[in-house]
């Protein structure tokens, strides 16, 4: 770790590849950095996949994609001559860069030994810390702090959804659905969201990608006319702008999760595998409406992972299949 003073003219570099949830995660910092430091021009590095969570960003100046060639990005980022480097993905590769940008910088503090443990032990040594905040001890030597204003996302105007365009049913309101996520263990089971959906008030509008369409279509025939498929057929800012349109958004701990957070939605989140004392639970603005986790503290094998598994471990999923689905309904229908 380096905490050298940077220079007072701040080129700043951030560093996080991946994936959706974490880098919506990173904007409390770019926004501070931006409006924080005078006549900053603010770069971020992300994996080419991720970029479009950051080509509306206003506060970010410049975005430099990574696809797998570590030696053509360093080259790039040579050119750049940064006066600062914070490194919000901390690992191998974000380490090599450093290295050879040999630029003043700081990495935030992962607790991997301490998350491990809390997996492994189930005795929780991480500090009640969010991660949004503890990536702003990553920047400490640039005198920034958090503004308590929540997550950004921004949305492309040609990307807005105009929901007069869902059919007859839906012009009073809908819930957006986050079917799927990346791990299975993360993933609200299809019964669950049936049973949930035929408490609602209001039909269900499910987001997804292409793989996720199946199950939803599966949820739609059982519901009869409140569900919506449309995974699969949006691109991830689409996603968003019916996210923001939306009464209330039903989803896992995924990073649909974090953009509702940052879109000021409220927010039903069930959690299965994963557990808030991780510190990744929804990041709320004061002004922003509530957000609320339903879990089953009381099982002994949770978290049984920091990030998912392909199916429970244990064959019986309780996690997410105890989880009473009417509580669910019932904090829903309150928007």
């Amino acid at each position: 770790m380096n905490e050298t003073q940077p220079p007072s003219r701040q080129k700043i570099l951030i560093i996080r590849f991946s994936s959706i949830g974490d880098i919506v995660l990173t904007t409390p910092i770019i926004r501070a950095v931006k409006q924080q430091i005078p006549n900053a021009e603010v770069h971020f590095l992300v994996k080419k996949s991720n970029e479009i969570l950051l080509k509306s960003n206003p506060y970010v100046d410049v975005v430099h994609n990574y696809i797998g060639d570590l030696k053509s990005t360093v080259k790039e980022l040579k050119l750049e001559n940064f006066s600062y480097i914070i490194d919000l993905q901390h690992n191998m590769r974000s380490k090599r860069i450093l290295h050879k940008l040999r630029v003043p910088h700081c990495s935030f503090p992962k607790l991997n030994a301490k998350k491990l443990v809390l997996v492994r032990a189930k005795i929780n040594f991480l500090p009640a810390v969010h991660i949004v905040d503890r990536y702003f001890k990553a920047a400490k030597a640039l005198n920034i702090v958090n503004d308590d204003k929540g997550l950004d996302y921004f949305i492309p105007d040609e990307d807005a959804f105009d929901t007069q365009d869902f059919p007859a049913g839906f012009e009073n309101g809908y819930i957006a659905v986050a079917v799927g996520a990346a791990h299975a263990t993360k993933r609200i089971p299809v019964e669950k969201i049936i049973e949930i959906g035929s408490q609602l008030y209001k039909p269900m509008v499910l987001l997804g990608d292409k793989n996720d369409a199946v199950v939803a279509e599966k949820i739609v025939e059982q519901l009869q006319g409140k569900a919506l498929n449309l995974c699969g057929k949006c691109s991830l800012n689409t996603t968003a702008s019916i996210i923001a349109q939306s009464d209330c958004v039903l989803c896992g701990d995924t990073g649909l999760m974090h953009i509702s957070a940052a879109l000021r939605k409220p927010i039903a989140s069930l959690w299965g595998n994963t557990v808030p004392e991780l510190g990744m639970y929804p990041y709320i603005a004061p002004d922003a409406p509530k957000a609320r986790i339903f879990e089953i503290p009381s099982l002994c094998c949770r978290p049984c992972s920091k990030l998912g598994h392909a199916k429970c471990p244990r064959g019986h999923f309780k996690c997410m299949n105890m989880i009473s689905s009417y509580e669910v309904a019932d904090w829903i229908n309150q928007f």
